[in-house]
């Protein structure tokens, strides 16, 4: 089963998604279709400027930590701050 992030926020939608892998073991399997709320901060960080490619693709890199934190609901709002 797909989650779609449906205009959340990155964080708010990473948060409801490991929200939901917390509870009971479920039959499916459940992960994210998330283009969008993954790759809008990497776009806002970036900007279009090759200067900001670095800062980028370690935005790319957390988002993607804590995505896959979610997954398996060990995700945690301290992530945000500790790997920022």
């Amino acid at each position: 089963m797909v989650f779609l992030s449906g205009g959340q926020s990155d964080e708010q939608a990473t948060a409801r998604l490991n929200a939901i892998n917390q509870r009971a073991p479920q039959p499916w399997q459940l992960s994210f279709s998330y283009g969008r709320a993954l790759q809008a901060p990497v776009l806002r960080v970036w900007g279009g400027s090759e200067a900001n490619v670095a800062a980028a693709q370690r935005a790319l890199l957390h988002r993607a930590r804590c995505n896959s934190a979610a997954r398996d609901g060990s995700y945690s709002a301290a992530m945000e701050v500790a790997e920022a």
